[in-house]
């Protein structure tokens, strides 16, 4: 029974953990799932902006959705808006912004299994380095980018983007040694703005070092160009050729650079558009030199505005956010402290209930565990009354209806005197009966217990034993518990007993003593007494003993051959 109650117990327990753990794993893939979705949307509304060119609205989304995104568990997304964001503010001319955006993600590189976005990153970097004339560190994110196991346009792509930084740090020989080579490759041939870029990145190496195959290069770029209606390629090859000829032919110089700005205007070419108005103010006089003077300075301007605009925009776009974010994030923080509230109170209950559940188990098995003992110390006790009653039935009362019969068989009980006889020993049995059924009968333990008591001690009064008995009406009998009394009325049953038939005493004391909570009974007599180093506790005493120890008194016995025997218990009330 109580491994029973424990199993179902412990059942119980697991039950409430296992739906307490699974509750929580549901709230938090909810959340997880909830935070992606909103993600994914925010990029994807970017990303339709970024198509339609509207980069400030693009720029927006892009923010936000990089605050919402948890960089730990989406990587590959936080790291793709930031690349995204930082190629809008390059191309707005905010190379700061850009590389402060870009150092955001590098961090998280190492969590990327997808080599692209490690690419993108690197690629931005080393091309924000470029434009702001860094070129050791454009140099080596590109040649970070180029280490990494990625696909073969990606690779062509920058090992192109090495040699301009070549180029530009004037190093046209090694820049010829990358460039050249890449021009028989499948994957450029297939490309024509690829291909253009490249030939005519490999014409102004040699146009920079006076070989003379430069301007082939610049021819067959151009005429690739201008083929596939590349405009911003034709405006780029343009300028390079008015730099070719500038002291060669200075009047076809001059017709290149004004085709090179044409061009720049069609495709918004900002730089290309300064680059050549240089040029035409270095091949211009009088009014005509005053006009291109007039219109850079005017285009530089608005050119510094556009930036400086740029700059404030994307930094105002990433304030609002924060701020935006800091605000939802104070709300969500007392959102998620009274849910943390709510959670606590859910796990005190939790525990409540298996506190409450794990109790109910230990009453029960402790009930069954003391209604086993109590009936096995009462089967036992039983056992003990009946083994002693049937050895008195046998020691004492059988001998005496045997001799009774005996001496009715032999005997002429026709004479007055052997029927007299007779009676007496039935008077005999009849007594024994008697003290046999009174030492065994029922204990009334009520507001009578001390006249019933006393009658008993009384009992064993003889002319031949002076009983003294003392201090029984000074103690509080309606206090002590009934299983106490019946002790405690046993107890001296027993030692008057044994005293009776076997110390031949003629004195007997018992004293009765309250102090503090405790009752002390101290019996005396002065009888022969006893060993207590040899003897053996049997029948009686051993029951005296047993029953003080049941009730958890403590009890000491002092004797000595001829020197009395005396018997101290004591119990709490």
């Amino acid at each position: 029974m109580k491994q029973k109650y424990k199993i179902i117990s412990l059942y119980i327990i697991l039950i409430f953990i296992i739906l307490f753990s699974c509750q929580k794993q549901e709230s938090s893939k909810a959340v997880t799932n909830n935070t992606k979705e909103k993600t994914e949307k925010l990029i994807a509304l970017g990303d339709r902006f970024y198509d339609n060119q509207n980069f400030d609205s693009a720029f927006f989304y892009y923010n936000k959705a990089k605050f919402i995104c948890n960089p730990k568990t989406e990587t590959e997304s936080f790291v793709s808006t930031l690349n995204s964001m930082a190629e809008i503010q390059r191309s707005q001319g905010d190379y700061t912004g850009s590389k402060s955006t870009l150092t955001e993600a590098l961090p998280y590189l190492k969590h990327i299994k997808n080599p692209k976005y490690i690419w993108n990153t690197y690629i931005e970097l080393g091309t924000n380095y470029l434009l702001t004339y860094d070129y050791n560190n454009a140099l080596s994110y590109y040649k970070k980018a180029l280490s990494l196991n990625t696909s073969e346009g990606r690779k062509l792509s920058t090992q192109n983007n090495i040699a301009l930084v070549l180029l530009e740090q004037g190093k046209y020989n090694e820049a010829l040694k990358i460039l050249i080579p890449l021009t028989d490759r499948k994957e450029i041939l297939e490309n024509p703005e690829s291909h253009v870029k490249i030939l005519d990145s490999i014409g102004f190496c040699y146009f920079k070092i006076g070989d003379p195959r430069a301007l082939s290069y610049f021819t067959k770029a151009l005429k690739t160009a201008i083929e596939t209606k590349n405009y911003l390629s034709t405006a780029k090859i343009h300028l390079h050729l008015a730099e070719f000829y500038e002291t060669k032919n200075p009047s076809l110089s001059k017709k290149y650079a004004q085709l090179s700005y044409k061009n720049s205007v069609l495709k918004n070419y900002s730089e290309g558009r300064m680059s050549a108005l240089k040029l035409l103010i270095n091949n211009s006089a009088n009014n005509e030199l005053k006009n291109y003077s007039l219109l850079y300075i005017k285009l530089n301007d608005s050119l510094t505005e556009i930036r400086q605009k740029a700059k404030n925009q994307f930094a105002r776009i990433k304030y609002d956010t924060k701020k935006e974010r800091n605000e939802n994030l104070k709300l969500k923080t007392n959102k998620i402290e009274n849910e943390l509230q709510l959670e606590r109170q859910k796990n005190q209950n939790i525990i409540s209930y298996i506190i409450i559940i794990l109790s109910l188990s230990l009453i029960l098995t402790l009930y069954f565990h003391l209604i086993s003992s109590a009936n096995k110390e009462k089967i036992e006790a039983t056992y003990k009354s009946e083994t002693r009653i049937a050895k008195k039935l046998h020691d004492e009362l059988a001998n005496d209806i045997y001799h009774a019969m005996a001496f009715a068989e032999n005997r002429n009980l026709s004479v007055s005197e052997n029927k007299e006889q007779l009676i007496k020993n039935l008077d005999v049995i009849y007594a024994r009966t008697w003290d046999i059924s009174k030492e065994n009968g029922p204990i009334i333990t009520s507001e009578k217990y001390i006249l019933f008591l006393k009658e008993m001690i009384t009992g064993f009064n003889t002319p031949n034993i002076n009983l003294l008995l003392n201090g029984i009406e000074n103690i509080p009998w309606n206090e002590v518990e009934k299983n106490k009394k019946t002790t405690t009325y046993r107890v001296l049953q027993e030692l008057l007993v044994n005293m009776k038939k076997h110390s031949n005493a003629t004195l007997v004391g018992i004293n009765f003593k309250k102090s503090d909570r405790n009752i002390t009974v101290t019996y005396t007599d002065n009888g022969k007494g006893v060993n207590l180093n040899s003897m053996t506790f049997k029948n009686g005493l051993s029951n005296v003993e047993n029953r003080i120890n049941s009730i958890k008194g403590e009890i000491k016995f002092d004797s000595s051959p001829n020197n009395g025997f005396k018997v101290i218990f004591k119990f709490s009330i």
